[in-house]
This record gives structure tokens, C-alpha cells and sequence, in this order.
């Protein structure tokens, strides 16, 4: 930990511009999600393609 560090609760004007800062977005949500339902799709159908030949072999 820093020396310079200043714990927000110490006191009120620093708490408040603690608080008040906006979070960083997280970078794993920005991304589409269309590969990720295009390859559900794609392991369902080889799930199907599976089970309907072990059924009829």
C-alpha cells in the first residue's frame, strides 16, 4: 500500500468523492453474442445428428 494512500472513510469530503467516482466497466460484457449462440446452435445440432443416428443404428 502506498504511504500517500487515504482511506475514503476517514473522513466525510473523501468518502463523498468515493462514493461518488463512477466504476469501470467491465470489458468481457462489450462483446456480442452472436458466436457464442452461433456455436450452441451448431454443438445442438450435432447433439441431434448423434442421438437420432444412434437411434436408428
Amino acid at each position: 500500500m502506498p504511504e500517500n494512500y487515504t482511506d475514503p472513510s476517514g473522513n466525510t469530503e473523501a468518502f463523498r468523492a468515493f462514493a461518488a467516482s463512477p466504476e469501470p466497466q467491465a470489458a468481457a460484457v462489450t462483446g456480442s453474442r452472436l458466436p457464442m449462440i452461433v456455436g450452441a446452435a451448431v454443438v445442438a445440432a450435432v447433439l441431434l445428428t448423434l442421438a437420432v443416428w444412434l437411434a436408428v443404428g
